[in-house]
């Protein structure tokens, strides 16, 4: 039965680790795997950098630390969501560590403390200019005071998230830059802080001295840029390949319109390759109209719109073999198709095309 093929090459993420440590020097790397490690697969790839020495995850939501803890991963994770009551009593028992980000969150510590109950570590974090979780920068240095006034809990860490470290213009990124060491030149008068970070993969090419102590690195470590605005890139590889199923090769004739709409169609007699893949799957349907997928070293047009389940490839007059594979982003032997690329043209970005992908449906092969 063909499906869809995810191809996974841990040896790529070990590369691209190494090569990345050699930019963040002795700063030790908080590895972000939510969303499945950007639809990667968080257990094999959380295992493999924890066998490579990271000591420091970062999820999202506290359903995925736990998923992590299930499966052996003894290294501190963080969760970025909100804090809840639920999430409070559950990262106790999981020895998870919270995100502290708004004003009402000290409530919830006070009624555990109040029932004499355990506590889980936090990172504060800070608002300078993202607009959505943290602190206000404002407020910041009052309400840390308030905290630990009224719990004696001094938090684990501090940091912020930056909005436009990705990009050609870092005056934004600069600027929440030096709030944050504003507010945290104070704060280092009040407490001792074992962890401050900034900087996530944007930050940590393009914006200096924003690594402090601890480095939030998610797409570097899957081989993507977060964008092409990047100035210290490292030398990355892709760790995923997708890739589908040529299921049919047929002959049409000139003139013949193919898939929805009739969009396309064929300027000359051609072999045309159905690829059982489509945006269901994570095959991004606004590709079709410039978009391409690799076969044998060469590159071969997407014909017609993508459908749910399928899409069409002109192959002119080549003719694989049916059940051969194309790629449809990656790099494998022959063939190379940067992420990048797509997303570029189709005016979104890696982080969308990764996680788009449906495991459901799809085969995935650990390498």
């Amino acid at each position: 039965m063909a499906k869809p093929i995810i191809e996974i090459d841990l040896d790529r993420l070990e590369n691209n680790y190494i090569n990345i440590k050699k930019i963040i020097g002795d700063n030790s790397l908080l590895a972000v795997v939510k969303a499945d490690a950007y639809g990667h697969g968080v257990i094999p790839i959380s295992k493999k950098l924890e066998s490579l020495g990271v000591n420091f995850f970062a999820v999202f939501t506290i359903d995925e630390a736990i998923e992590l803890r299930k499966n052996g991963i003894n290294a501190d994770i963080i969760i970025f969501e909100r804090l809840s009551r639920e999430s409070y009593k559950l990262a106790i028992k999981y020895n998870i560590i919270v995100n502290v980000s708004w004003f009402s969150d000290l409530e919830i510590f006070i009624e555990n403390m109040i029932k004499k109950q355990n506590f889980p570590k936090y990172h504060l974090k800070i608002d300078t200019g993202m607009t959505r979780l943290g602190i206000p920068y404002e407020s910041s240095f009052e309400f840390l005071n308030n905290f630990i006034e009224k719990t004696n809990l001094i938090p684990d860490g501090i940091y912020t998230h930056l909005a436009t470290a990705d990009e050609g213009d870092l005056s934004f990124a600069i600027n929440q830059k030096e709030k944050f060491d504003n507010i945290l030149s104070i704060i280092k008068n009040k407490i001792d802080l074992k962890w401050v970070h900034i900087s996530n993969s944007g930050g940590v090419s393009n914006l200096d001295n924003s690594n402090y102590n601890l480095v939030r690195v998610g797409m570097l470590l899957y081989g993507a840029l977060p964008s092409n605005s990047l100035k210290k890139v490292p030398q990355i590889q892709p760790v995923m390949n997708f890739k589908g199923e040529i299921v049919l090769i047929r002959r049409v004739k000139k003139d013949i319109p193919i898939s929805y709409g009739g969009l396309y169609k064929t300027v000359k007699s051609s072999n045309i390759g159905v690829i059982q893949v489509g945006f269901a799957d994570g095959m991004p349907r606004a590709w079709f109209e410039r978009g391409y997928v690799n076969w044998n070293g060469k590159k071969y047009k997407i014909c017609g719109r993508i459908c749910m389940d399928q899409f069409m490839v002109n192959f002119e007059n080549d003719k694989p073999a049916e059940g051969q594979k194309v790629l449809i982003w990656g790099k494998d032997n022959q063939n190379h198709i940067p992420i990048e690329i797509i997303a570029e043209d189709i005016e979104l970005n890696p982080y969308n095309l990764f996680t788009s992908i449906s495991d459901k449906r799809a085969t995935k092969i650990i390498k």
